[in-house]
């Protein structure tokens, strides 16, 4: 154990981020947290499984800092995201064997950058610095960081100086990475050597003989081939993990922690028909059987069909009370007129929390509130607790909300990444219909649709997004996608139909590949069936006369268009 800390921040973003389904919780865990109240779980506080081995990734607040986690997962090693100012005492239950320093957007020889805590170093456990980390390391240590005179953002050549070190078994001499920094190491610290290089980074890998390393390219992006097995490396070889974190084993420990949190109390979950939601629902029954309810509300935004398909899957595979809440045209009416994304984000969630209030108290007492919060949200709205992560945008739990709320929060998916709640769903028994459902945005159509939304546009929506799903599927893809979807814009244009002018929407269509919704790519979709698309809904979507594909990855764009 450490002998010293350094002093801690007492400031943190406490946003709390969401999966892709609808999940009401989220709204009133952020109005709790608005309001300075406490939730029964936050982010500080540690979940790993009771005497497991942990790697622990300290985020300077990179956006492929999630990436780093997963990748570790991958290896069958828990590992969990902290903030770069977390204390030990957060720390500490986690067990870690190892910890990663993540990139970030800061210059370590800027006033107030990031840096490690000092018990990283004191610990004397293996470190993995990964571009800022790296740096972050140097200056620490004695090392000298400064502007390079190239930057180097792309594809790099990695040429190993010391092909023996247990960090590279298993690599080729030379190999491709992924480089993205402006920074460069100009001196190392005392004790450090150039384990390998790239055209414009001498010191492209350091290490001294404690098992601190640095990198200054990324090995967990899809860009770096081999840095999965670098990583592996790391986890197993130097850090000693053995690699025996499974789905089965978090079950376990999952229904354990639910019976101790919960007691006699009484839990409530908001089901929107995804996976994170059902697997969550799956899980808290599993632990405490009808101390649970679940509340599905219709607001309106949904799918063609949503509604009854999802109380089909439900009603034959949940075995658990579920209420249902039609509260279409008072989301509607409260939409009337928003333009904006971030305010409709508003809207729909202090509209959802008073349906949901309402419901809750026809119940009767209440004590928890089930969510399926998932990981890859927590980065894009700034929910780490870091004042190091840049926001990318907000999704919908965002302001506007009750300034008391007296549900505690349970959220056993929290450190979990989509592909893991899949396996985890299979895990419980729960059916391909539901487990492999693609994600839907939790304001629903409301984003799909830019500008302002009406009943009119919903419909044109709705139709649009019918064909292309049917579409889909009948091409046996749905699987081999992530998400998949029709966009109404708020652009018309002149066409000819019949011979006639018409000036009807345009309607984008979107559709991406991805393992862990940090970065996706536009499926390259085959053209006739681009061509079947497009040709159904011109014909059978009354306003539409133009229909275009998107082609943009993530980055530089997102997912959703709003």
């Amino acid at each position: 154990m450490p002998k010293s800390k350094p002093k801690q921040s007492s400031s943190a973003n406490r946003r709390v981020a969401t999966s892709d389904d609808i999940e009401v919780s989220t709204y009133l865990e952020i109005a709790r947290e608005i309001s300075g109240e406490q939730t029964a779980v936050t982010k500080e506080e540690a979940v790993a499984p009771s005497g497991q081995e942990a790697i622990v990734v300290v985020d300077f607040g990179s956006q492929y800092s999630l990436l780093i986690a997963r990748r570790i997962r991958e290896c069958h090693v828990y590992c969990e995201l902290v903030p770069y100012d977390t204390p030990w005492e957060k720390i500490a239950p986690l067990n870690p064997k190892g910890f990663i320093l993540s990139g970030g957007p800061a210059s370590v020889y800027q006033e107030d950058a990031p840096l490690a805590p000092a018990y990283i170093y004191e610990s004397h456990l293996p470190v993995l610095g990964i571009c800022y980390g790296m740096q972050a390391i140097t200056k620490q240590l004695g090392g000298h960081v400064a502007p390079g005179e190239k930057k180097e953002y792309g594809h790099a050549v990695l040429h190993l100086g010391d092909s023996e070190a247990a960090l590279f078994a298993g690599l080729d001499d030379s190999q491709p990475v992924w480089m993205s920094h402006g920074d460069r190491i100009e001196e190392m610290p005392p004790g450090f050597s150039a384990m390998a290089y790239t055209e414009n980074s001498p010191v492209a890998v350091m290490g001294n003989g404690d098992n601190i390393f640095g990198l200054q390219f990324h090995p967990e992006v899809a860009h770096t081939p081999q840095g999965m097995t670098m990583l592996r490396n790391f986890a197993i070889d130097i850090c000693g993990c053995q690699g025996n974190w499974t789905m089965g084993s978090f079950i376990d420990e999952s229904i354990n922690r639910i019976k101790k949190q919960i007691g006699k109390g009484k839990v409530i979950n908001a089901l929107s028909g995804g996976v994170d939601s059902a697997v969550v629902a799956s899980l808290i029954h599993r632990a405490v059987g009808d101390q649970l309810t679940c509340i599905y509300v219709n607001n309106g935004l949904l799918r063609r069909e949503e509604v009854e398909r999802t109380f089909k899957v439900f009603d034959q595979n949940l075995g658990m009370k579920i209420i249902y809440v039609d509260a279409t045209d008072r989301f509607i009416d409260r939409l009337k007129g928003v333009v904006d994304p971030e305010v409709k984000r508003k809207v729909i969630g202090e509209e959802f929390i008073e349906v949901f209030e309402e419901e809750a108290n026809r119940i009767g007492r209440v004590d928890y509130l089930a969510q399926g919060t998932l990981y890859p949200d927590v980065i894009e709205s700034a929910a780490s607790g870091s004042t190091a992560s840049a926001k990318i945008k907000t999704h919908h739990n965002v302001g506007g909300l009750p300034d008391k709320m007296r549900l505690n929060l349970i959220e056993p998916l929290r450190y979990l990444f989509k592909d893991e709640v899949r396996q985890l769903g299979m895990e419980l028994g729960m059916p391909e219909e539901m487990v492999w459902r693609q994600p839907f945005p939790g304001p629903g159509l409301a984003i799909r649709i830019i500008g302002d939304v009406t009943s009119d546009k919903l419909e044109i929506l709705r139709s649009a997004d019918f064909v292309v799903m049917n579409e889909i599927k009948k091409a046996n893809l749905y699987r081999q996608l992530w998400q998949t979807f029709a966009v109404l814009t708020d652009v018309k244009s002149t066409g000819v139909m019949g011979d006639f002018r018409t000036y009807g929407y345009l309607v984008a269509l979107r559709a991406v590949t991805s393992d862990d919704v940090m970065t996706a790519d536009w499926a390259r979709l085959p053209y006739d069936l681009l061509a079947r698309i497009s040709n159904r809904i011109i014909n059978e979507v009354p306003g539409v006369n133009r229909v275009v594909y998107d082609i943009t990855s993530k980055p530089p764009s997102t997912i959703e268009w709003e």
